[in-house]
């Protein structure tokens, strides 16, 4: 049975044996009353974490945004016949590790930067002062690590990890090459990317252009639109609206008219040709993207 917590999660089924386990962009939401990065940069966006089952087994890609929604998604798969998990972390950020105590008994799979990178701030992680109250404790690190890629065995067909620098400088997409499905975790987003990390600008638009060789058939962002999830995922446009919002991105730097459009002006080929759709909290995700590039760009030239 769904807590308080997870009351408002819906779970979809993208592929065969493939499940999300969708939470947000339901009016009137709170995870709580208080400020909390849940409702700021999770829920008011929506947020997927997935699981790929078969034999038995759960392959579960992210823990979602509690300990409430990582309990739900094991008590689902396990009342499907799942006996065996495996997660695999799309990287350090809370709105994908905050389930990970209740996989504390499972291989847990990480990239070597993203280890690192929760290592490193696990005591103020589970204190809940790195980005605010709630904490996550306890945050349960990797059991197994990996560089570049790592190839898996699950349910009869192969799974690629693929480590790129796409949104957080430690990603880990998953790669299934016989369906051709992309799990892309932060690395692409519906409506527009969130930008960290502005100083990897250039390696985002490389490592996007190797996700782009891929060909996925379809992509499952972590962040998107429900509709289109449920419906089997994007299609690659959804990275070309990507690598197209960056380079408008720094196109402000040059352009200050730029600086003021709205979101629907500033990416409004990306939205008439369907590549990506309009939702309206990411105006302030945009504004905040604006500013962090600005920033950036002046802290680099030191204007």
């Amino acid at each position: 049975m769904a807590s308080a917590a997870t009351r408002y999660v819906r779970i979809l089924q993208p592929a065969p044996d493939v499940y999300a386990f969708y939470d947000g962009r339901v009016e009137n939401q709170r995870f709580a009353d208080q400020p909390n990065w849940v409702d700021d940069g999770a829920l008011s966006l929506g947020v997927a974490s997935y699981a790929l089952v078969g034999n038995g087994e759960a392959l579960v890609y992210d823990t979602h945004i509690s300990l409430e929604h990582a309990t739900l998604i094991r008590s689902t798969l396990e009342a499907k016949g799942v006996k065996r998990f495996t997660v695999v972390l799309s990287h350090w950020h809370l709105d994908h590790v905050a389930g990970t105590g209740a996989f504390s008994d499972c291989t847990i799979i990480a990239n070597r930067r993203t280890a690192a990178h929760l290592e490193r701030q696990k005591a103020e992680i589970e204190a809940g002062t790195l980005e605010g109250p709630p904490a996550i404790a306890p945050l349960v690190l990797p059991t197994t690590l990996f560089d570049g890629e790592m190839t898996l065995a699950f349910g009869g067909q192969e799974i690629r990890l693929i480590e790129a620098n796409i949104h957080s400088d430690d990603a880990t997409v998953l790669w299934l090459p016989q369906t051709r499905l992309l799990f892309a975790g932060d690395t692409l987003e519906d409506t527009v990317t969130y930008v960290g990390e502005p100083q990897h600008f250039a390696q985002h638009l490389v490592d996007l252009e190797r996700l782009r060789s891929l060909r996925p058939a379809k992509i499952l962002p972590n962040h998107g639109d429900p509709e289109m999830i449920a419906a089997g995922g994007y299609d690659d446009t959804l990275i070309d609206a990507t690598t197209a919002y960056i380079a408008d991105l720094l196109r402000c730097i040059e352009e200050p008219r730029r600086r003021s459009l709205s979101l629907r002006e500033f990416i409004a080929p990306e939205l008439e040709a369907g590549w990506v759709h309009y939702f309206e909290p990411y105006q302030g995700v945009h504004e905040k993207n604006v500013a962090t590039t600005l920033a950036f760009a002046a802290t680099s030239t030191g204007s």
